[in-house]
């Protein structure tokens, strides 16, 4: 049943207009198995990638696992079948994609783990400092937002690293505070698959328990943030408890310019992708790991592997900056602005 699935998921790939044969001219193959495509981010990503990897003359394709661990371990393998020569992966679960990332080394591919860890030394790690992510989401907070009272933690995926990096700079940065006992963890939880209506769910949940005492929300990313503001909305708190979020997706910009939502760390996933696609191209030719421009050693994982890695460093926008996004082509003016308050002055 396993293999049946495989095969079928193998020929279900998106794999552009050509198959990749090797009677085809000369051109790598740059494929990408994306854990899922629900959030506006990664349409951004896949064209900065395909771009660059067109522009050297390799050809570029697909597959979305549609927040599925074991349609996105199929997915791989089908990838390795099809002669990809470099594989860029956003694992839904770095755990349970380990086989596919040892079937794939076992292949001779090369890998490269896309904004989020997979602990093969084989692999390189290609990602935002989401450590750094963190430090800037709990920093914003107590410089612009709160720096005392209960706050709430809505984090991301339980199976996502990046989940726990973001939370081990938040920490970092709250922890004397929380030391001091001028703020109170009264709400933490995972949020499945990042799911703004989970992340809502959690929130609603998190009001209830509290009678809706709560300060300040820490949310790991803009999606959920969207969920989290609707729970606030509902009680009448949006506007007054200041968010937490990244990825600068359109609406979370929209919200700050709003006053909705404190901060979104601007991660510009059009030069993620552009850098990632770069480095695939230099593997496909060849080149090693080590000599990728930037590159460290990074060991930060749960399993403490060590694997060469760039880092990206973000760019938090606020209120204050929200300009940064409009001068960068990032979003229009118009998208951002609509509804903004008086004080936005990127809006007048």
């Amino acid at each position: 049943m396993y293999r049946k699935f495989l095969t079928m998921a193998a020929g279900a790939l998106v794999l552009g207009a050509a198959s990749m044969s090797s009677a085809e001219a000369a051109g790598k193959n740059i494929c990408v198995s994306w854990k899922t495509f629900q959030e506006e981010r990664w349409k951004t990503d896949e064209a900065a990638i395909k771009a660059v990897v067109e522009a050297a003359g390799n050809k570029y394709a697909s597959a979305d696992a549609q927040g599925s661990a074991a349609k996105q371990q199929a997915d791989i393998e089908g990838l390795i079948t099809q002669g990809c020569n470099v594989i860029l992966v956003v694992a839904f679960d770095s755990d349970a994609i380990l086989p596919a990332f040892q079937a794939a080394a076992d292949a001779g591919v090369k890998m490269i783990s896309y904004d989020v860890l997979v602990e093969h030394p084989d692999a390189l790690y290609v990602t935002f400092d989401n450590v750094g992510v963190g430090r800037l989401m709990a920093q914003t907070m107590l410089e612009k937002g709160k720096a005392e009272g209960d706050f709430a933690f809505i984090k991301g995926d339980k199976g996502d690293p990046n989940a726990t990096f973001l939370f081990q700079g938040i920490m970092e940065v709250l922890k004397p505070n929380m030391d001091a006992g001028k703020i109170k963890n009264v709400c933490e939880t995972f949020t499945d698959g990042w799911k703004p209506d989970a992340a809502q769910k959690n929130m609603e949940q998190c009001l209830t328990s509290v009678n809706n005492k709560v300060d300040a929300v820490i949310s790991q990313n803009d999606g959920m943030a969207g969920g989290v503001v609707a729970a606030l909305e509902a009680q009448g708190l949006a506007g007054t408890v200041p968010v937490t979020g990244q990825d600068g997706d359109k609406a979370a910009l929209n919200r700050v310019a709003t006053g909705t939502q404190l901060v979104s760390v601007w991660k510009d996933s059009r030069v993620l992708g552009q850098k990632a696609a770069e480095f695939a191209n230099m593997i496909a030719d060849g080149k090693a790991l080590t000599e990728i421009p930037g590159v460290i050693k990074f060991s930060g994982g749960a399993k403490g592997v060590e694997v060469n890695a760039v880092l990206i460093p973000p760019n938090p926008i606020t209120k204050a900056n929200l300009g940064d996004v409009i001068t960068a082509g990032w979003v229009t003016k118009e998208e951002v602005c609509a509804g903004a308050a008086a004080d936005v002055e990127a809006c007048k």
